[in-house]
């Protein structure tokens, strides 16, 4: 079985709130999208999808993946796409970084290899834990009682975990902590996400003002050295998110004791085939994790599931389904939630089948 073509589809996923905002003012309204279709020479096809979270918080934007796939394809052409050491091998090969970039063909392949061994994905990356996968709520940054009140109808939908968009105003983050954590049951997981926004002094003025609270406090500066000057002055549950881009920096935080948590995104790692390798890092070394990505709809969410729910229950912190964040459907089969969890599909692959009257024409064709 060999790579015949690679090819790509651009489409635009409004989202249901109307916006989503974070640290340091940043906003997004429709996010663009790359629905990736990796096709062999023997019929089977396999997608994936890359979106990213605007071009102003990873080193990723979304016509960048376009770009690189127009530069990576053609070295693929010809490869066994089930064949995903190698295959990741062949890419950072051909196109140094941008690991972004190389996370729609990584994805495609894995629902290859699912489809050729009529597995599903979650089978192949180590097996199906437990019957369903917990979801996090993010919530969007607003006024401390509008978040609060955004939490509460969330609670009533069946979630449980809340991740709080903060990173700006000291004062005002303090407020909307606590008026999150008072709306919440004791049982229920808040996560209060400053997305690298704080200074240092302004991430120990908050975690000293909420030293009685029940919160996580997740990745509040920009460098990791000032991450770990606040986790080493808090006795908080400490997330790292942004600075955890590799392995070397894995190994790193845990030397450091810098996190008790650890938030994987896939294309941020550049695919499925090494966020499984820090995952199973993460096992090891006993680090729970946060397992999803910067943004996407149904094939990303379907992705998500697969990775969370080959991941031992005890070690998965939480996910998410950013389809249920947006307002079009690309793929049916995809997992829906249900009262706070999602299921990873149990057909082949991924188990999703792109709607390609959404997709549109392709805009990236490689052969």
């Amino acid at each position: 079985m060999k790579i015949a073509r690679i090819f790509a589809h651009r489409v635009e996923l409004p989202l249901v709130e109307g916006s989503y905002k974070w640290s340091g003012g940043k906003s997004v309204s429709v996010f663009d999208s790359t629905i990736v279709g990796v096709e062999t020479d023997c019929g089977l096809v396999g997608y994936g999808e890359v979106c990213p979270l605007g071009p102003f918080y990873l080193p990723a934007y979304a016509e960048g993946v376009r770009a690189g796939l127009r530069e990576l394809g053609p070295h693929l052409i010809g490869y066994d796409p089930r064949e995903l050491m190698k295959l990741n091998h062949r890419m950072d090969a051909a196109l140094k970084g941008h690991p972004y970039v190389k996370t729609g063909i990584d994805i495609a392949c894995w629902d290859i290899l699912g489809k050729a061994t009529q597995l599903p994905v979650c089978t192949l990356m180590g097996g199906r834990f437990g019957e369903s996968v917990r979801l996090y709520r993010a919530i969007s940054q607003q006024a401390p009682e509008e978040m609060a009140k955004n939490v509460q109808g969330y609670c009533q939908e069946g979630y449980t975990r809340f991740q709080l968009k903060v990173g700006g105003d000291a004062d005002t983050d303090i407020e909307r902590i606590r008026a999150v954590r008072a709306m919440l049951k004791s049982t229920d997981r808040l996560v209060a996400d400053a997305n690298t926004g704080w200074t240092q002094h302004e991430a120990m003025r908050v975690v000293r003002a909420v030293q009685d609270i029940d919160v996580y406090i997740e990745q509040p500066c920009l460098t990791y050295e000032e991450c770990l000057a606040v986790r080493r002055n808090t006795t908080h549950p400490f997330v790292l998110d942004e600075n955890i881009d590799s392995l070397d920096m894995l190994l790193r935080g845990k030397a450091d004791l810098a996190m008790d948590v650890v938030n994987l995104k896939i294309s941020k790692l550049g695919g499925l085939t090494k966020t499984k390798q820090a995952r199973d890092l993460c096992v090891s070394m006993g680090i729970a994790m946060t397992l999803e990505d910067s943004w996407g709809g149904d094939i990303t969410t379907a992705a998500i599931a697969h990775l969370a729910h080959s991941t031992p229950e005890e070690f998965r912190f939480t996910s998410t389904d950013f389809n249920s964040y947006v307002t079009v459907s690309t793929a049916s089969g995809a997992p829906q939630r249900k009262q706070g969890f999602m299921t990873a599909s149990h057909e082949p692959g991924l188990g999703i089948s792109p709607r390609f009257e959404v997709l549109g024409p392709r805009v990236v064709e490689i052969a």
